[in-house]
């Protein structure tokens, strides 16, 4: 019998020296007092607090950042009471007063009647992968970003009007409020790039989209380049008459900068030419063809002789 109490000793003081060993942090909390029975020394190392500071499930709660306490509090007394194992991922409050990311991994022991004995568990450090995981949402959202956005002017590319011109649409069917869109030419676009080069015509394009940017001034107003030298502004909630106006100062901005065009047959500056539409949107219309329509006016515009708007 002492050879045996023996082994068993040996065997649980290896049992320990494995559990403290490892970069796992084990604890044991009595279900129904809701005491901590034990918790491991490297829960000092990782967070600063001693164990014997770890006195109950209070202790755990009061050392979660505030804004994942309630729910992971709440999951764990509900998985618990279920009998169900689980694992919540949260931050825990440092000593210092920093937080680490840690996910708690918990098995739910019952007793032969089916009650809550113990939850005994493990807390890892996942800090870095949690680090990891945000570089790789905030690379994720960039690529997004990206996908989205001319690579030569930095405004929205084709894809995103596309998407946006559809939501804005529908939001203006819905709502019975008018929706605008201006398309944009700039004139004679060839013959600058015969005579500047390909180089000078790229940074014209760069300082077209970025004074049409400037003249969309509302969070929703959308400038984005529908191709080559044509760019677009989606203006929500934004009668025919507004339009119009926005048209003009989009002009007269351009006209301001004072862009050399020595091979422009209208004149020795760049121009641009506009059409503008606007549309409280039906239930049998098609945003194809009020699209259209706009084009056809920039087509208009062009054909008049170019430097010019035409609203219908």
């Amino acid at each position: 019998m002492v050879a045996i109490e023996n082994r068993l000793e040996s065997d649980s003081a290896v049992y320990k020296t494995l559990l403290e060993s490892t970069r796992a942090i084990p604890w044991k909390i009595d279900w129904d007092s809701k005491q901590f029975a034990y918790i491991g020394p490297q829960i000092e190392a990782l967070l600063g607090w001693a164990p014997s500071s770890w006195e109950s499930v209070g202790d755990w709660a009061s050392r979660m950042h505030p804004e994942d306490r309630d729910w992971v509090v709440d999951f764990c007394v509900a998985q618990s009471q279920a009998g169900v194992d689980h694992e919540a991922d949260y931050r825990a409050l440092t000593r210092d007063g920093h937080y680490v990311w840690i996910r708690d991994v918990v098995h739910v022991v019952r007793r032969p009647d089916g009650t809550v004995d113990s939850l005994i568990g493990f807390m890892f450090d996942i800090s870095e992968r949690k680090r990891t995981e945000q570089q790789l949402v905030s690379l994720q959202k960039e690529m997004e970003e990206l996908s989205f956005r001319d690579g030569l002017t930095g405004v929205a590319n084709r894809r995103r009007f596309d998407a946006v011109i559809e939501l804005e649409w529908s939001n203006a069917r819905r709502n019975r409020q008018p929706l605008s869109l201006l398309m944009i030419d700039i004139d004679y676009f060839k013959q600058y790039n015969d005579r500047y080069g390909h180089l000078e015509g790229d940074a014209c394009l760069k300082h077209v989209a970025r004074v049409l940017g400037s003249a969309a001034t509302r969070a929703r107003d959308l400038p984005a380049r529908f191709g080559g030298e044509e760019f677009v502004l989606v203006l929500p909630e934004t009668d025919q008459a507004a339009a119009r106006k926005l048209a003009e100062r989009c002009r007269e901005l351009i006209l301001a900068e004072q862009i050399p065009h020595e091979w422009s047959p209208i004149g020795p500056i760049l121009t641009i030419s506009v059409g503008v539409g606007s549309a409280i949107p039906g239930h049998d219309d098609e945003l194809r063809a009020f699209i259209d329509m706009v084009d056809k006016r920039l087509y208009q515009a062009k054909q008049q002789g170019r430097n010019r708007i035409v609203a219908g």
